[in-house]
């Protein structure tokens, strides 16, 4: 199958070297050049635009970082569909706001084009190795294009519903929920440290029982071992998320306490000087903070 590919960071470059390899056409397109040379040089095809890119292509994938990014590839003269052909299909698996797939999947739909949203959980190692696990929804027609290529990309595809935002809400509630992690571990590492007790042997004994599970075993020894670099997930990126999730509840008049907590959180470590260069999982350095326990570099020290 002939298929764009725009946006070539950690996540969009591992997904797209998964589809050429999987005997696809791919054209691809970045706004850094040279983040698509290995690209180039694994056999695809560098377009000089969005619209470049999904030129004659049947299938269009978008994994940009964030909701303005998306709508700069995607709308305008050199934007990829101004380059798609009538009945092609843009499957966006960006992080991006209930409000602006819904807006979207309108302005597709009027034009004639495809339109599914494919959000990912998953790290780029995760993204390597295919083993994302990916959320989509759109009409059936489009999800019957659509699910073939995502199941060649991760280890599931949970189809959530027809309208294609409901799957970036699932993306943003399972986003919420890791934070919410991250801070309870911050906590409980925070109080262990203060007691005596190695936060990583803690970390080493929870996850060896009752919390056996993913997001504990990944976030865990970071957070007890205060080692948030280098990012997989940057900490801007996880703050967008916490706005689009409060924004999402705030629309449908759903209280979200524990979010409110999370935004200030962000807000905080932020304020300290913390940026793209830190995993969001730093998040837990005002728990540290608040306890009296520095950073190994003092940064979120009050």
């Amino acid at each position: 199958m002939k298929i764009g590919f725009i946006g070539l960071g950690a996540m969009g470059s591992a997904i797209a070297l998964n589809l050429l390899e999987s005997g696809h056409e791919v054209h691809v397109f970045n706004r850094n050049p040279a983040r698509a040379e290995p690209l180039r040089k694994a056999g695809a095809t560098v377009a000089a635009s969005p619209a470049q890119a999904a030129q004659s292509a049947e299938v269009v994938f978008t994994m940009v970082s964030d909701d303005a990014a998306l709508a700069a590839v995607t709308f305008g003269e050199s934007s990829l569909t101004a380059g798609l052909k009538p009945g092609a299909l843009h499957i966006s698996m960006s992080t991006i706001g209930v409000a602006t797939a819904q807006d979207l999947a309108v302005r597709h739909r009027e034009a004639g084009f495809g339109f599914v949203s494919a959000p990912v959980f998953g790290r780029p190692d995760a993204a390597a190795s295919r083993k994302l696990h990916i959320m989509a929804a759109g009409a059936d027609e489009h999800l019957k294009v659509a699910t073939p290529l995502l199941e060649q990309l991760g280890q599931s595809v949970g189809i959530v519903g027809a309208e294609p935002s409901q799957a970036n809400l699932v993306k943003l509630i399972g986003n919420f929920m890791l934070s919410v992690v991250i801070e309870s571990l911050g906590e409980v590492c925070a109080v262990a440290g203060k007691a005596g007790i190695n936060p990583t042997r803690l970390v080493e004994l929870l996850t060896s029982t009752n919390f056996n599970a993913p997001p504990y075993k990944i976030y865990g020894p970071m957070i007890a071992q205060q080692r948030f670099q280098p990012a997989g997930f940057a900490l801007p990126l996880g703050q967008k998320d916490n706005r689009l999730m409060l924004a999402a509840a705030e629309a449908l008049g759903v209280p979200l306490p524990l979010g409110s907590l999370i935004h200030d959180r962000f807000l905080a470590v932020r304020a300290q000087g913390l940026g793209s260069e830190s995993d969001w999982s730093a998040l837990a350095l005002r728990a540290y903070a608040e306890a009296g326990i520095p950073s190994p570099s003092n940064e979120c020290n009050d």
